[in-house]
């Protein structure tokens, strides 16, 4: 029997696994027939029972009682890495629920494969931390570590754009030069590869990857700035104290818009101090809508409204934030001219490390003759127009928007190990 190895793509927002089948990749079932699972776990308070990927937030979403934790690849390099969250009586390490998701990745696998499968090729992005390497080699240490404790004994990492530009390297008819765009929940990254069909046969690719950058920008941080403008100010963020001299504290609004510290809201000390900020705020009535939220365990609705919106504004020119619980019913309504206005320092950003991805490889942008786009973030106007228009002689190639670093991760795995 051949042995068995398979390509993680442990994501912010989605994750997926690839496996050989023949000499092509494919991506594995992870949820009925999906080969998506959305990286997220909902802890049931009800039954005590543990769900991920679509059926955490469709639990979450009823309001079944429980805990819904969602981004947990944002951990890694964070300073959360190392904390526990409190799981009704008990609390467990952050980094012992990304296990948890990882158990089931795996599990998929081998009931995929029809063996125990202890091989693997893991995603990571170009960094963890920017600007902090120690702080970004810890990351990939912590997610080996996580891995290693599900049983997986032979583990290799590639990064998330390499593996995306295996995949398009299947397609390929000739040499190229291709700049990789990888813009997904939590970071984007870009690289600039030589691919052929030729190339593909190689088992050492080292020299046909030129240059290689990251930043950690992606999605969820769109959707904290999104929250942070537009929703947060409807809950009192940046109002006045009463007495006119400062305006109520700021850390809070921020963790309810950034999807892994929402959690850290529903503690007793947080909604004691959100009752003080209410005595002296301006508009306590505002601050009753943050209450209202947090006393509900709101936040991480909220956050997916927000997400909504953001992928609504791709196709449409104008969308809606809607909120309505009790205690805290408002609308909050945004058009594309605002989004872009929102996220156009984010998008600047990630734009200067395109053109310094491309720099470092020593080439011109007209020397790319392709662009391969992948990841959800890339969907969005402002950054796709801002990154294309760095190339615009290079043909534009679209990839599979959720698959493509995990059919390319199991084309290294066959690479690696095969």
């Amino acid at each position: 029997m051949r042995p068995v190895f398979g390509g993680i793509d442990f994501g912010t927002s989605n994750s997926t696994v690839g496996v050989m089948d023949g000499n092509r990749p494919r991506l594995v079932p992870l949820e009925d027939a999906s080969i998506t699972l959305p990286s997220a776990v909902f802890f049931n308070f009800e039954d005590d029972s543990i769900q991920m990927g679509r059926k955490a937030v469709l639990e979450y979403t009823e309001g079944v009682e429980g805990r819904l934790m969602r981004a947990l690849k944002s951990v890694l390099g964070s300073s959360l890495v190392h904390e526990k969250t409190r799981i009704k009586r008990r609390s467990i390490a952050f980094t012992d629920i990304i296990g948890l998701f990882i158990q089931r990745l795996k599990t998929k696998l081998e009931a995929d494969a029809g063996s125990t499968v202890d091989t693997v090729v893991m995603g990571r992005p170009v960094r963890f931390v920017d600007e902090d390497d120690a702080a970004d080699a810890a990351a990939q240490a912590e997610l080996e570590k996580a891995a290693r404790a599900q049983g997986f004994a032979n583990i290799a990492f590639q990064f998330e754009p390499i593996a995306a530009a295996l995949d398009y390297e299947q397609g390929v008819s000739r040499e190229e030069l291709a700049l990789i765009v990888d813009m997904g929940g939590g970071t984007s990254d870009f690289s600039v590869v030589r691919v052929s069909p030729e190339r593909a046969r190689a088992v050492e690719r080292k020299d046909d990857i030129l240059a290689n950058r990251g930043i950690h920008i992606g999605g969820t941080d769109f959707d904290r700035l999104l929250s942070i403008a537009h929703v947060m100010p409807e809950l009192g963020y940046l109002t006045p104290t009463k007495d006119g001299k400062r305006n109520v504290p700021a850390g809070y609004f921020i963790d309810l818009a950034t999807w892994h510290r929402i959690n850290l809201l529903y503690t007793a000390k947080v909604m004691s101090d959100l009752r003080q900020v209410r005595y002296e705020a301006a508009r306590p009535d505002l601050i009753d809508r943050m209450i209202a939220i947090v006393e509900r365990r709101y936040g991480h609705a909220l956050a997916t409204i927000v997400e909504r919106a953001k992928i609504a504004l791709t196709d449409a020119e104008a969308a809606s934030i809607d909120v309505g619980i009790h205690g805290a019913t408002f609308s909050a309504p945004l058009d594309r001219k605002g989004l872009e206005e929102t996220l156009v320092d984010a998008v600047e950003r990630v734009t200067e490390t395109v053109g310094q991805t491309i720099r470092d490889a020593r080439l011109d942008p007209s020397d790319i003759t392709a662009v391969f786009l992948t990841g959800g973030s890339t969907a969005i106007p402002l950054a796709r127009r801002s990154i294309l228009s760095l190339v615009p002689e290079a043909k534009v190639v679209e990839g599979d928007m959720f698959g493509s670093v995990g059919l390319g991760l199991a084309l290294d795995a066959r690479r690696k190990f095969g």
